[in-house]
């Protein structure tokens, strides 16, 4: 019965972060993706590499709780993310599931994270393309809260700009939360991390 409840457990194998390759593209909130798979990457000391068969930046090690784990920065651009990602599962032959895909979400405020083990795209380009190339969407995802622009701001403006130096402050912080839910996720699962993560928030 024990033994049944771990094989359960979720436990992601390939995570991706979602942005924009160019240098221009750094640092802004539709890269928060790109951002944490860094931090994951320095955290775990396991270095990037750039893979033209997947059409991006992957790196491959294990984490300091021993997983085997891959992380991946498609250079596509947003809106063809999800060629890159297919790529690497179908290179490694990795479930829908085992997948955790970082993103940006307007429609979280700054300083609050949530994971969810499914669900659409609601809107963001990236999602989009990775559930139209998975033909799923049945795969774990992190949405990292950027906040809605304000009126004077259009919505493009506001994804493709970079954070003020307060708001920057709370990223830093948000990040450090993003990175110990994962952690906790490798470790007992994204349901428990859900359950954990999602209730908690860095206030500006």
């Amino acid at each position: 019965m024990i033994q049944e409840s771990i094989t359960k457990l979720l436990i992601p194998e390939l995570i991706v972060g979602l942005g924009n390759p160019e240098p221009k593209y750094d640092r802004t909130r539709h890269n928060i993706g790109f951002e944490l798979v860094d931090a994951l990457a320095k955290s775990w000391q396991i270095d990037w590499q750039k893979n033209s068969r997947f059409q991006g930046l992957f790196a491959e090690g294990r984490t300091i709780q021993g997983n085997k784990i891959r992380l991946l920065k498609p250079l596509t651009y947003m809106n063809r993310s999800g060629q890159s990602v297919r790529a690497v599962t179908d290179w490694y032959k990795l479930t829908t599931s085992s997948v955790l895909v970082i993103y940006d979400d307007m429609d979280l405020p700054l300083g609050k994270i949530r994971l969810r083990m499914s669900g659409s795209a609601g809107g963001h380009n990236g999602m989009k393309s990775i559930i139209a190339h998975l033909g799923k969407q049945d795969f774990p995802r992190l949405r990292i809260g950027i906040g809605k622009s304000t009126g004077k701001q259009e919505t493009i403006g506001h994804v493709l700009g970079k954070f003020s130096p307060t708001e920057a402050k709370v990223v830093q912080e948000v990040l450090g939360l993003a990175e110990d839910a994962i952690n906790f996720s490798l470790k007992k699962g994204v349901e428990k991390a859900m359950s954990l993560y999602n209730g908690r928030s860095v206030e500006g």
